[in-house]
Formats: C-alpha cells, sequence, structure tokens
C-alpha cells in the first residue's frame, strides 16, 4: 500500500491556483487585489468570499470558512486529504507519485481499505443479485416497483437485494479473495458463538448508506417477510469506517441540491428520501430512524444554516422528535417544521402529488419551529394552568438555546402576543433559565478544560485545578498573538536590538521563528494549550524543509533571470538605440532582473510556511492556521489614497517583540495571582518568606517588562 510522496504534494501546492481552484464552484469578480463572490458554504445574498490569490487563500468573512486550495476542496467537497489531492492533481494533470507506508501506516490503512473493498464489492453484489437474478427480480425489484421507485433511483441510491441464502455473499467474496476478517469487521457476514457463519442482510432488500465523498459505509435492510418475531430493519454494526451518530443518509447525493437551494430537508427514513429525490425535491437528508446527534447537525451545517423538518400527522412521534430540534437551534440553525395532511408521510406524499405540488406545500405550509412547539405543546395543555405554565417554560428553554440573542428578542415577543403574556415577564424567566444553562455549561467546560490541561501540560506552579485552568485560559490569547506572527510569518527578516547600552548597541537580523523561539527558550517558556505546540513543532519542520528546498528555489529563479535577461538584450540589439542607451537600457534590466529574483525568493519563503500548515492533513492545524494566516480586514483606498500606510510586514520588528512581551508578563501575571493566593491559605511562617522573596522577585521582573512595553501598554483582561 503506497501514500502520495511528500514531492507530489509539493509540487500540487506549488500548481495549485486558488482563484482557479475556487472559481470551479463559485462566480469571481476581482475586487483590488483580490476576488469575491459568493459564499459556497451558507446561503447568501451580498457577497463575503473572498480569495488572496497572492497569499493563495480563501475566507468567507460571514461563516468563517475557507482556507488554501486543498483546504477549500476539502471543506466544500467533504473530502479526506488524499482525495482532495488527487482532485487538484487531476485538474492541473500532475502525476502522483507515491511511496511505500511504514509498517504501522500499513495496518491502519489495510484495515480501512479492505473494509471499504469489501463494502463496494457487497453493494455491487447486491445490485447485481436485484437486477440479474431471477430472486432478485421476483422480489427485491418487485418490491421496489411497488413502492413506486424507478430505475434512475435504484441507480442513483445503489439499491440492492440479498439472497435469501445464508452466506452467499460470504462465499462470493471469499472466492474473489477477500479476507473473511474484514467480512466480520464490517458486519455484511456474522460468525455466531458456535461459529456457524451467514450474512447479515440475507433476504432482505438494501439501502446502502454512503459518506459524503461517496464511500459506501453501511448497509440498511429492509425484510419482506410478514414475521413479526424478525426485525423489520437490520443495519451495519459501527466500525472502523462506519459510526451511525456521524452520517445522514442521502447526503452524498443531495449536498449539492443543499448548498444550490440554501436549505436541508430532514427526514426520517430511507424511502422518505428516495421518494423526494424522485419527485425533483433532492436537498432531503434522513437520520435513518435514530434520533437527530450533534454529529449529524454539524453535517447539515457544513452546507446550510437552513432546515425544514418534515412530520407526518403522528402527534407521538413529533414530541418525540423535539428534542432534537432544540439540538438543531443550539448550533445555529434556522428551523423550519412542515406537517404533513393526515396519513400521509414524505414517501407517500411525493409519489402522489408532482414536483411543483410538493415545493408550493412546502412554501406555503412550512412553519417557524417555535411556533409550531407553541401550538403543540398548548393544544395538549389544553386548559390546565399548570400545565400550561410548565408548556411556556419549555418553549423558553428551546429559545434560550439560540446563540444569536437578537432571535431570542424577536421570538419573546413573538411569544408575548400568541400566549398573551408580557414580554418582559418572558424576558426575565429566559434570562434565568439562560444563566442556570450557561453556568452549567461553564461547569462542563471548566471541568473538560482542567482534565485535558492536566493531562497534557504541565501545571502552573503553585496552583490549584481551578487557577490553573483560568490560567490557561487567560494565556491563551496572548499565546495565539505570537503564533499569529510564528504562522504567517516565521522566516520574515527582522531587525533587533543587542549590546548592553545606547554606546554599544547594534540591529541584528534574525527571522521571526528564530526570534520568537529564541526569547521563549531564555526564560523557560512554551505554549500551554496543546494545539499551540503542535503548530510550533509544525512550523519548526517546515522551516527545516524550506531550508532544503531553498537552493533549488534559488536555482530556479536564476535561471528565470537568465532566460529575462537573454530576452531582453535581443529586444535591446534589434532596438536600433546608440550604444549609450543600449548600456543605459541594459544596466537598468539588469537592476531589474535582480530585483525580481530577489523579490521572487523572498515571497516564497514568506508563503512558504503558512501554506504548507494551511493544507496540513490535520484538520485542527489546519482551521487554525487558515484563520492566523488570512487578514480579516483591509483598509480601503480612502485611506491609502494621499497616505502611505506601513504594513504589519514592516513594523514586524516592533510588532513581534511586543508580543512576546506581552506573552511574558501574561505568564507573570498568572504566577503572581497563584502565589498570591498561596500566600493567603499558609500560616507556615518559613512557607509565607519563601512566598514573599519570590513574589518580589516576580514583581520586580514584571515592572521591568512593563517599562519595555512602555505606556501604551493595556492592562490585560482579569484572569478570573
Amino acid at each position: 500500500m503506497k501514500r502520495i510522496d511528500q514531492e507530489t504534494v509539493r509540487r500540487i501546492l506549488d500548481t495549485a491556483n486558488i482563484v482557479e481552484v475556487v472559481s470551479d464552484f463559485v462566480s469571481l469578480k476581482r475586487r483590488g487585489a483580490n476576488y469575491i463572490g459568493l459564499c459556497p458554504f451558507h446561503n447568501e445574498r451580498t457577497p463575503s468570499f473572498s480569495v488572496s490569490p497572492a497569499r493563495g487563500y480563501c475566507k468567507c468573512f460571514s461563516c468563517g470558512k475557507g482556507g488554501s486550495a486543498v483546504g477549500f476542496i476539502m471543506e466544500l467537497e467533504q473530502m479526506s486529504y488524499g482525495e482532495a489531492l488527487r482532485y487538484l492533481a487531476r485538474k492541473y494533470n500532475i502525476e502522483i507519485q507515491e511511496h511505500d507506508l511504514t509498517p504501522e501506516e500499513k495496518d491502519r490503512e489495510t484495515a480501512r481499505e479492505s473494509m471499504l473493498a469489501v463494502n463496494e464489492f457487497a453493494q455491487k453484489f447486491f445490485e447485481d443479485t436485484l437486477a440479474e437474478t431471477p430472486e432478485g427480480q421476483d422480489v427485491g425489484l418487485a418490491y421496489f416497483r411497488e413502492r413506486g421507485i424507478n430505475d434512475a433511483m435504484i441507480k442513483r441510491f445503489h439499491l440492492g437485494y440479498a439472497p435469501d441464502n445464508a452466506t452467499a455473499l460470504y462465499d462470493a467474496a471469499v472466492a474473489k479473495g477477500f479476507d473473511s476478517r474484514y467480512l466480520f469487521d464490517t458486519g455484511v457476514c456474522i460468525r455466531n458463538e458456535q461459529g456457524r457463519i451467514y450474512d447479515r442482510f440475507r433476504g432482505r432488500v438494501i439501502y446502502p448508506v454512503h459518506s459524503i465523498s461517496g464511500k459506501v459505509v453501511a448497509f440498511g435492510g429492509r425484510t419482506l417477510r410478514s414475521d413479526k418475531k424478525m426485525a423489520k430493519y437490520v443495519n451495519s454494526p459501527e466500525s472502523v469506517i462506519y459510526s451511525k451518530s456521524n452520517q445522514l443518509y442521502g447526503l452524498f447525493q443531495a449536498k449539492r441540491s443543499i448548498v444550490d437551494r440554501g436549505k436541508c430537508i430532514l427526514v426520517e427514513g430511507y424511502m422518505d428520501v428516495i421518494s423526494m429525490h424522485q419527485s425533483g425535491i433532492e436537498n432531503v437528508v434522513a437520520s435513518s430512524g435514530t434520533s437527530l446527534t450533534d454529529g449529524q447537525i454539524r453535517l447539515i451545517h457544513r452546507f446550510t444554516e437552513n432546515v425544514t423538518v418534515i412530520y407526518d400527522s403522528d402527534a407521538a412521534g413529533i414530541k418525540a422528535s423535539l428534542r432534537g430540534i432544540d439540538m438543531l437551534l443550539a448550533e445555529g440553525l434556522n428551523v423550519k417544521v412542515l406537517l404533513l395532511p393526515d396519513g400521509d408521510d414524505p414517501d407517500s406524499f411525493a409519489q402522489h402529488h408532482s414536483a411543483q405540488e410538493v415545493e408550493d406545500y412546502l412554501a406555503a405550509n412550512e412553519t417557524d419551529f417555535i411556533a409550531f412547539k407553541t401550538k403543540i405543546l398548548l393544544d395538549e395543555a389544553g386548559g390546565d394552568p399548570v400545565r400550561r405554565a410548565d408548556v411556556i417554560n419549555d418553549i423558553l428553554r428551546s429559545i434560550a438555546v439560540i446563540p444569536d440573542v437578537v432571535k431570542q428578542q424577536v421570538y419573546i415577543a413573538e411569544c408575548s402576543r400568541s400566549l398573551n403574556i408580557q414580554e418582559a415577564t418572558l424576558g426575565l424567566q429566559l434570562s434565568k433559565i439562560a444563566a442556570n444553562r450557561a453556568e452549567s455549561q461553564e461547569k462542563e467546560v471548566q471541568r473538560a478544560n482542567a482534565v485535558r490541561s492536566l493531562e497534557q501540560t504541565a501545571p502552573i506552579e503553585h496552583t490549584t485545578e481551578t487557577e490553573a485552568v483560568a490560567g490557561l485560559n487567560y494565556l491563551r490569547g496572548f499565546e495565539r498573538q505570537v503564533l499569529r506572527y510564528v504562522v504567517k510569518y516565521a522566516l520574515c527578516e527582522i531587525g533587533v536590538v543587542t549590546g548592553a547600552d545606547a554606546y554599544s548597541e547594534q540591529i541584528e537580523s534574525i527571522n521571526v521563528l528564530d526570534f520568537v523561539r529564541t526569547e521563549m527558550s531564555a526564560d523557560g517558556l512554551e505554549f500551554n494549550d496543546p494545539l499551540h505546540r503542535r503548530v510550533m513543532e509544525m512550523v519548526v519542520e517546515a522551516a527545516a524543509a524550506w531550508a532544503g528546498e531553498y537552493p533549488d528555489v534559488c536555482r530556479k529563479y536564476e535561471a528565470m533571470r537568465e532566460e529575462r535577461m537573454k530576452a531582453g538584450l535581443q529586444e535591446l540589439r534589434e532596438s536600433g538605440l546608440t550604444v549609450s542607451a543600449i548600456n543605459a537600457r541594459e544596466a537598468a534590466l539588469r537592476e531589474e532582473c535582480d530585483r525580481f529574483v530577489h523579490e521572487s525568493i523572498d515571497n516564497e519563503s514568506l508563503e512558504y510556511v503558512s501554506r504548507t500548515l494551511c493544507s496540513s492533513p490535520d484538520d485542527d492545524v489546519r482551521r487554525l492556521c487558515t484563520e492566523l494566516s488570512i487578514d480579516r480586514y483591509q483598509l480601503s483606498k480612502v485611506h491609502t489614497k494621499h497616505t502611505k500606510i506601513e504594513s504589519e510586514r514592516e513594523c514586524l520588528s516592533r510588532f513581534v517583540p511586543r508580543a512576546i512581551l506581552e506573552f511574558k508578563c501574561a505568564t507573570l501575571e498568572v504566577m503572581l495571582r497563584s502565589i498570591q493566593k498561596e500566600l493567603c491559605s499558609t500560616s507556615d511562617s518559613e512557607q509565607q518568606n519563601s512566598l514573599i522573596i519570590r513574589l518580589k522577585e516576580l514583581k520586580e521582573l514584571h515592572a521591568e517588562f512593563a517599562r519595555e512595553l512602555g505606556d501604551r501598554t493595556i492592562t490585560p483582561r482579569k484572569i478570573n
């Protein structure tokens, strides 16, 4: 088994033009040095998606999504890192070179790839059985025909049939050379305690479950027998490749339509999705009969902020699903609800109505969730005042999970009108509910952060667990600012003052990465946040890789310089100018070519580290570095027309040392606060004396750093 060679990865990253890649999905218009268009990740009317060809990044300043060319493809098409690289390689006709994996990599990749291969074989086996065998046609195909499913949908969703034979799939797979271990690991086959082997889905119609990128990760099988002792549906077990809580049926087929329409329609079952697609409504997915999970909601949120949940008229089913709606609201999604006519479910409704009729019914009958919930629960409560009060509190709990404060206020005003209760009363109760919820969440966050921090970092000196959490949260912002300069400008040279006094000081040239590492090492500092530490290590690795590539880059631009010189000299010889004019033009040409080489190498070194990290296969690293690398704001032409404004890069000699000093001051503040608390809590005189001496030393050091920062020092926010 092989993996894409690092040299090929580098060629892909160097070749991929962010404007060309994004233009395949978004209509872009030039605006100054950048391009802008409508964001492909959420529905918007005003363009907020910016593409910077100079830096090779794209970013939506509304929803925050974007990244490098690789990151953009991964996010938009929901591909893995390797799949995104292969997509770009195909686009730019780059031949992929691969290398052998280590034994550990082989084991992991072999298991995953083998399980995916088994599922792919099983899908083809089930499809062929449905289409080409008498049993498949008489039983499976007849069932789909009876349900009104046409050939196009059977092909689109890869529907199939499993023979009513105990080992038909097992025998076929083993005969093809598949390792039986992976047949059991995926769950398509089962070995019981007595050692007997049989196919899990035998005698059932098959609904393959696809990942967002189209890989078959699981199956659902429906029995066609009337035996009530037999489970109606059987599903694949969870495995290395399948997590039920992170899958939505039909999302692979629906994702493009969800983006285009700016809305996701959520139904319950396989046939609901298929029939809706067949009617022409393709932005439909299903939770496959399970309660909604956070993972499924995050999947939806990747494509849209708008969700319509379709219910049939079963009141019990609606009440059972209300918790899932609250989870959608908490994720920041805009939720509407559609109640179908009595006796209909999405499958039957789509089967008996045209696409236009379904669209019209959706537009006319979808209702805001809060209004829907209010009606459902109040109708059930009737005239009982206690139950009515409970219903109102339940509705307020739903409003409380909405992260947008403006939306909360709009809902409160609406509820005030519909419930005939004063808006101030509802607002007060909402505040209490929100405060209790926030307190509970804060305790959970603190507990989780404390455990994670104490496991992954050395505790700050003399701190309790709670103080450590507060200190780490306080330092995180200062660490992030230092890290931003490191990621964005790692190899940029800055001038720092050396020497003991004004008479002996000199300006030493050093790059940002080396300066930050030297300063932190001198005081024994390191980043406390594990992700920040990991990014710093990757910056160091990328800088080392640049040192290895630097000679080749220089040779490349020197060769380009020679070509420019040769073409320019040839043009001068043919110009008919005088000798003195040619000599003057030749000198200017040499100067221009020298400047081209210097600026090209300088720009490539500037972008190398950030481009490498923003294309990392590590999701957390890629997202953080993309956020750190992209400038959110840009000065308008009004401010730059008559005045030269220094760029951030030109000010690095001031900004970077200041960021380091602020980080050191913040670290000292955490230590001072810790020692002060410890001093107040101890009655041991010897320990008190020791702490007082230490406190004095740290205060003197803090005062020294504060003097260096100068009068413009901003007092940091309180630690806790």
